[in-house]
């Protein structure tokens, strides 16, 4: 069996690319020649079951070019802005001035108001540990006021549940810098 070299290869693939880029140029000339003669876009979309944006391109090269520039160029630059700040970090999160000021409820079943969740889940039974914590998250998260975490949070189950809330980053060192005995919790 014949080994190929990588230059072989390399050519292999620029011919390709050529006789792909004639053939392109080729097709979009008939194209434009058929709209020329009177064929609408969307006609020559039905018939060659291109989609409308291939048939765009064909009739107009310069987008074509615009577009492929576009993908270039992001290609090459991927990722945020360097002036990009994560959503969790532009947030503003409500902190309680005292754990002791919390004394939202802590068992049976309640419905969150519309401003706190809007999933359509918004009623958790609170004698389930996992609901409980649900809303835990979604109240901490959410909350527009201090009222908010007044009324639906209680500090010391907070403290208890503390170590096993996902919370986002920023939230939790906020909670964590005013209240130490949060700072202090670990999961056992």
């Amino acid at each position: 069996m014949r080994e190929y070299s990588e230059d072989e290869l390399r050519a292999a693939v620029a011919e390709y690319e050529e006789t792909k880029k004639a053939a392109l140029d080729e097709r979009d000339r008939r194209l434009r020649a058929f709209r020329d003669a009177g064929w609408r876009p969307v006609d020559l979309q039905r018939v060659t079951g291109y989609s409308r944006e291939t048939i765009r391109q064909a009739l107009r090269p310069e987008v074509r070019h615009a577009t492929n520039n576009s993908r270039r160029k992001a290609a090459v630059e991927p990722g945020p802005p360097a002036d990009y700040v994560p959503y969790g970090d532009r947030k503003h999160y409500v902190v309680a001035d005292s754990l002791d000021d919390l004394h939202g409820p802590t068992t049976g079943t309640v419905t969150l108001p519309h401003h706190l969740d809007w999933s359509g889940r918004g009623t958790y039974d609170l004698d389930k540990a996992a609901r409980l914590a649900s809303m835990y998250k979604t109240v901490l998260n959410e909350a527009a006021t201090v009222d908010d975490l007044r009324s639906w949070i209680d500090g010391r189950q907070l403290v208890r549940l503390w170590p096993t809330l996902w919370l986002p980053a920023s939230l939790r060192r906020a909670w964590e810098q005013r209240f130490r005995a949060l700072a202090g919790t670990a999961v056992a």
